[in-house]
């Protein structure tokens, strides 16, 4: 989890933190350019120390040969953002001919303390992970597909704020702070739980915790006929609405698996799909299978589909007959399940990539109409709003999917990414693309465009190469044509991103 990484720097009434790319005096964010940022981060990191000229022009603009007088304006502007320090010197120094160096009194320290997110208006919740508390790791999938249901289930539940799990799950194994969790993902309570089971039957105890006092609101213990395992969920979800809302109300009913070990493939199954080609071939063959066992679980027939999507869009594999088995199978999870959200937006996005934008917006409006915490619905409609010339409704989406997941699956960086080039915020996007977690996928293409754009042409192209390495049949012409324009101006600006990177036409 980059983000809890890093160091932040405080001098005066300032606090930098480089990896937010935030400058903050006195808690407000003060308004400074890429630029700057990286200037100050690169002289905050060595205070006392003098940089010469070149090592600054590198940190502010890598790999461009830029001009001298370029450095002296943004110190200039640096040094009229930060004002006189309290002893009426300045913070940067100029050594003539040499370079500048930082004089401040610096307080460095970790950048595990991130500013609190703002709690929602709403009673805001996240499950954390279920621990195992048998000594089979085989239960570990089943232990961890509990705390997942719960969370769709109160998803649901349109009263509430609810952290998606992918979220959730970072805290996995970890030695848990209840309000330091809290703080981090914005919520102000938690739900806590063990599970077991053995012999046919299963343990599970589960508590709800109020981050701000401390107190346990609610705490019971189920010891049920494993048979039972999804009444259970729903009882449980039951007490969290009438302790957060006040009021017993029931979530229209979900489709439940059959079987067990069904239920168990696609609990394992959709933590894999959109990792690499090779996992997506391993939650294939899980998916499959559980389908064969329960030809009647709704959720497995929509990562089915999700994973045929991901085939031939992310991983390279031929089109048909990928694409039209992904639309089938997604008509099927919707036919089986119309109350699940999840199904609607996975059909939403495949029916957009078939051009049924009219049939596309209604089920995405659906997909939120019953499960308005979904964050993927959220991304996915970014990337379809996006492609559409609705660039600013994008961010906002791929914004409000950050805030319900703020430690997602990588694909939210590609998307962000994505439409921070369609915004023109080439800088923006080619920080988000360089990010860790989604610097190895396919969003690479986004990259090299985004450095295109910026004029760092060598960049452009060393990515580029990069990127063919794992997308050797790639053609500008024929991603342009299958992916979900509406908007001509948007795909000829991703197309002459592409050329000017160097991408095959």
């Amino acid at each position: 989890m980059q983000r809890m990484q890093g160091s932040r720097f405080a001098f005066g009434p300032f606090v930098l933190d480089p990896g937010a790319g935030t400058l903050l005096r006195d808690d407000d964010p003060v308004a400074v350019g890429y630029r700057g940022l990286k200037l100050l981060a690169a002289l905050v990191g060595r205070p006392g120390e003098i940089l010469g000229k070149a090592e600054l022009m590198d940190a502010a603009w890598p790999g461009t040969a830029v001009e001298e007088g370029n450095l002296t304006v943004q110190i200039a502007q640096l040094r009229k953002l930060l004002g006189a320090a309290a002893d009426g010197g300045e913070w940067i120094s100029t050594v003539p001919r040499v370079g500048y160096r930082f004089t401040g009194a610096i307080e460095q320290f970790g950048g595990a303390k991130r500013k609190p997110l703002p709690l929602p208006g709403k009673p805001s919740i996240a499950v954390l992970p279920f621990l195992n508390i048998s000594n089979d790791p085989e239960q570990e999938s089943f232990v961890d597909g509990l705390a997942e249901d719960l969370t769709t289930d109160l998803s649901r539940i349109s009263g509430l704020f609810v952290i998606a799990r992918n979220s959730a799950f970072a805290y996995k194994g970890k030695a848990t702070n209840v309000r330091e969790i809290a703080q981090d993902l914005g919520v102000r309570y938690l739900l806590e739980g063990s599970a077991r089971h053995a012999a046919g039957r299963v343990r599970i105890n589960a508590q709800l915790v109020d981050a701000v006092s401390g107190e346990h609101l609610w705490a019971e213990r189920f010891d049920r006929s494993l048979e039972d395992i999804f009444a259970v969920q729903d009882e449980v979800t039951g007490k969290i609405v009438e302790a957060l809302l006040g009021r017993l109300r029931a979530p229209p009913p979900r489709n439940r698996p059959k079987n067990l070990e069904a239920y168990d493939l696609c609990v394992r199954a959709r933590k894999l799909i959109d990792d690499s080609p090779q996992t997506a071939r391993e939650a294939h063959l899980m998916l499959s299978r559980a389908v064969s066992l329960d030809p009647e679980y709704a959720e497995a027939y929509r990562w089915l589909a999700m994973n045929h999507w991901m085939g031939w869009v992310h991983w390279g594999e031929p089109i048909e007959p990928t694409r039209s088995v992904a639309l089938e199978l997604a008509r099927k999870a919707v036919a089986i399940d119309p109350n699940d959200a999840g199904c609607h937006w996975v059909l939403a996005n495949l029916l957009a990539y078939e051009r049924s934008f009219a049939e596309a917006d209604a089920e995405f409006a659906k997909a939120i109409e019953l499960d308005p915490n979904e964050a993927d619905t959220w991304a996915t409609l970014s990337d379809i709003a996006v492609l559409a010339g609705r660039v600013e409704e994008g961010l906002e989406h791929i914004r409000k999917a950050f805030r319900l997941n703020p430690f997602p699956a990588s694909w939210y960086y590609l998307t962000l990414g994505q439409a921070q080039y369609a915004a023109g915020e080439y800088e923006a996007a080619v920080e988000t693309l360089r990010r860790d977690e989604t610097y190895r996928t396919s969003s690479r293409r986004f990259l090299a465009a985004s450095l295109a754009q910026l004029g760092r042409l060598d960049e452009a192209r060393a990515e580029v190469e990069l990127f063919l390495v794992s997308n050797p049949h790639f053609t500008t012409r024929h991603w342009a044509t299958t992916e979900p324009f509406r908007d001509a101006a948007t795909r000829e600006h991703f197309v002459d991103g592409y050329l000017k990177a160097g991408l095959p036409e």
